[in-house]
């Protein structure tokens, strides 16, 4: 079944043995190169893109032609962020100065601001202009309103108007569009220099309304610097205050030496301490101190030595025993007394240090509460002297300041400069004919062929065999060109042309064209891919009515002819016969009557005398049921008969989709041939076509593709063309 209109549903009866299956049953067309399928849209949808091309350049056209030419003069100028007079009176009125890129943008929105074109309007009295009279014409309700007048001659004017910057510089460049070239001119000026006015007039009022607040703020300046004044003067009296810094300085030096005095004090107290306390732990530490004690102890020594060998030698009651005895106890006790000499001296000293290290604390003590006081002095003092300096220094900046702003507003500063200034342009900047019709005919190429592409891309037919067999997994016998293609080129190779009426019996009227070759092509591969029982009973069907199967019948029928075989042709479209017609037989007996009985086949079977292995057995009278006839057991035995007499019975059946028809008579041929329509066949009506037939038992041998744009395609119309025998063919 199919899903939907555009799905490729494969065909799926059982292949045949003369035609290899496909290696890989993927869809051919996938394998065609983008190009050639924009190409192929290009040459099929032709038609379609000249005229949605045509159409866009014709509008773009008459708009370019037709619309009255625009002039575009241009003033350039250079705005420097920073102002290049009074530099303290703009860090005062400006401050920092701005980021370079939002100072410009700020400055190309003023340029574009009401203000200035309002003022540009005044001045050049665009009101009495031809341009803006006629556009104030088209609007008469805006003469009794001012506000709205302006407002409207404001905003026609910005619609004039645009401002741009060079990339990378500080130069504008203003444009202003006029259908006059003067106007465009003066009105580019004229902006630029109330521009000009109006940045130097916002500086100037800006330095007056500066000057006059720091006039006001010099007045309280100048009280403050006197009451700062009258204070620390009053101070200083009050407190006898000459010169603080100096006397603050003595009194920081003599505490300073106090301080040094009693740190040596405290040194020299610390170690007649600590000689006393050795002293008075170990006497014999005062020896390295006094000379004296230590040469008694020397003499004591050298007596005790003396008296030991003396009192040895002579006994203790020797005179001289009792001499050295009487001499040792006398320096034992000049050595007592030198000692406690010595500990008394150390005393001494150790209080007397001590003394003096008191002293000096209390004189330090003193001379830090002397410097404190005159620290608190000088402190309020400094404040109070600082307090004067700062205003009087305030008071002298604002008086400098007020001085340069006095300047700066009798100065004209400004940091706008006209690089160049607009002159009348010679030729109009709008419309760009040649550009907007080239542009016009590329777009509208392009929307020519997106809607072709979109067209084709919801075509869902059958454009090329390839793509038939992929559907039906059966070969395409022949491709039938479309006879409307090859109309020209067969007339200038052979002088004749194909009529509408000769296409259905293209081997008996022109046999030498394109179209009969094709079913000679349908011949030979009937003929050589399959057995001959295979195509005994030939079916010749489609999906739909007007794809050419009646064409495809008559012709194959005539191509089987030729090459030396008894064939007939049965015309089995009840519906609408077609065969005798389009062969220019009679049609009153055929095959209706053999089936009511009324006639047999020699009386019904008409010879055609060009072919003479050809007969034409047309429909005869029409049954009332067509469906039930061909179905009948008369059909049958006919079609079994004419199996034994004719080497090709080739029938030609109704549409298999619409009609019942032709399921019947697909059972009793040897094989279904299923002619489709290039471009007009759908693929799920081809699917489902090839699904009856099978259901209904019919074998499909293969199929057709009729009505192929031959020079498209590239199938016939090229090789014909170039073919040098195709007169002598006819």
């Amino acid at each position: 079944m199919v899903d939907s209109p555009n799905s490729i549903v494969k065909y799926s009866g059982d292949p045949l043995p003369a035609y290899p299956a496909l290696p890989n049953p993927e869809p051919v067309m996938n394998r065609v190169s983008a190009l050639a399928s924009y190409l192929d849209i290009l040459i099929r949808h032709r038609l379609l893109i000249f005229v949605v091309t045509a159409l866009v350049v014709t509008v773009v056209a008459t708009y370019s032609y037709g619309v009255q030419p625009t002039y575009r003069a241009t003033s350039r100028i250079e705005i420097d962020p920073e102002t290049p007079l009074i530099q303290t009176m703009t860090d005062l009125v400006r401050g920092d100065i701005p980021d370079p890129e939002m100072f410009l943008s700020t400055q190309a929105d003023v340029l574009q601001s009401d203000t200035i074109a309002s003022k540009t309007i005044d001045s050049l009295q665009l009101a009495q202009k031809a341009e803006f009279r006629q556009f104030l014409a088209k609007n008469p309700g805006l003469a009794g309103n001012p506000v709205a007048l302006e407002t409207t001659l404001v905003n026609e004017f910005k619609r004039h108007l645009s401002v741009d910057r060079q990339k990378g510089t500080r130069v504008m460049q203003v444009h202003f569009d006029s259908t006059d070239p003067e106007l465009a001119a003066s009105a580019a000026n004229t902006l630029v220099d109330k521009y000009v006015d109006y940045t130097f007039t916002s500086r100037y009022d800006t330095a007056r309304q500066t000057g006059a607040w720091m006039e006001e703020q010099l007045k309280d300046l100048r009280a403050k610097v006197r009451n700062s004044q009258e204070a620390l003067v009053e101070y200083e009296a009050k407190n006898s205050i000459v010169n603080v810094a100096d006397k603050q300085s003595v009194a920081e030096q003599k505490l300073a030496d106090l301080s040094k005095d009693l740190t040596e004090a405290q040194n020299e107290r610390m170690r007649k301490q600590s000689l006393r306390g050795l002293a008075g732990a170990d006497v014999s530490h005062l020896v390295a101190g006094s000379p004296l004690l230590e040469s008694l102890q020397k003499s004591e020594a050298d007596l005790r030595t003396q008296y030991a060998d003396a009192s040895q030698a002579y006994g203790p009651t020797f005179p001289k025993v009792k001499r050295l005895q009487a001499q040792l106890d006398e320096v034992r006790g000049l050595i007592s007394r030198e000692q406690n000499r010595l500990i008394d001296s150390m005393n001494n000293d150790y209080q007397a240090a001590e003394s003096r290290e008191q002293l000096l604390e209390a004189a330090v003590a003193k001379q830090k509460a002397e410097v404190g006081k005159f620290n608190e002095l000088a402190i309020q003092d400094n404040l109070l002297k600082r307090d004067f300096e700062t205003n009087q220094a305030l008071y002298e900046n604002v008086l400098q300041r007020m001085k340069d702003a006095t300047v700066a507003a009798g100065l004209r500063a400004t940091n706008v400069r006209i690089i160049d200034r607009a002159v009348p342009p010679l030729s109009p900047d709008q419309p760009k004919k040649i550009r907007n019709v080239t542009v016009g005919l590329l777009g509208g190429f392009i929307v020519a062929f997106l809607f072709a592409l979109i067209k084709d891309t919801m075509d869902y037919s059958i454009r090329s065999a390839e793509e038939l067999e992929v559907l039906t997994g059966r070969p395409t016998l022949s491709i039938v060109p479309d006879a409307r293609s090859l109309r020209r080129p067969f007339q200038r190779s052979t002088g004749k042309q194909i009529s509408a009426d000769s296409v259905s019996a293209a081997l008996l009227r022109h046999p030498a064209s394109p179209l009969a070759e094709s079913f000679r092509t349908l011949r030979t591969g009937l003929l050589s891919s399959f057995s001959s029982d295979a195509s005994r009973v030939l079916l010749i069907t489609s999906p739909h009515p007007d794809e050419g199967k009646t064409c495809t019948a008559v012709n194959l029928a005539l191509a089987l002819a030729c090459n030396d075989r008894e064939v007939l042709l049965i015309d089995a479209d009840f519906r609408r016969p077609a065969i005798a017609k389009s062969l220019g037989l009679s049609n009153t007996c055929g095959l209706g009557d053999i089936l009511n009985g009324s006639a047999q086949l020699a009386e019904a079977a008409i010879p055609l005398p060009k072919f003479p292995g050809l007969s034409v057995l047309p429909s005869g009278t029409l049954p009332e049921n067509p469906a039930d006839s061909l179905s009948s057991p008369a059909m049958a035995r006919l079609v079994k008969n004419l199996r034994v007499r004719y080497a090709s019975v080739v029938i030609d059946s109704p549409p298999v989709i619409a009609l019942t028809d032709a399921t019947v008579l697909a059972g009793m041929a040897d094989g279904v041939i299923m002619v489709a329509k290039s471009e007009y066949t759908t693929r799920s009506a081809l699917a489902r076509a090839c699904q009856i037939i099978n259901l209904s038992g019919g074998k499909l041998l293969g199929t057709v593709l009729n009505q192929v744009y031959a020079r498209r395609g590239g199938y016939y119309g090229q090789y014909y063309n170039s073919y040098p025998g195709a007169k002598r063919l006819t």
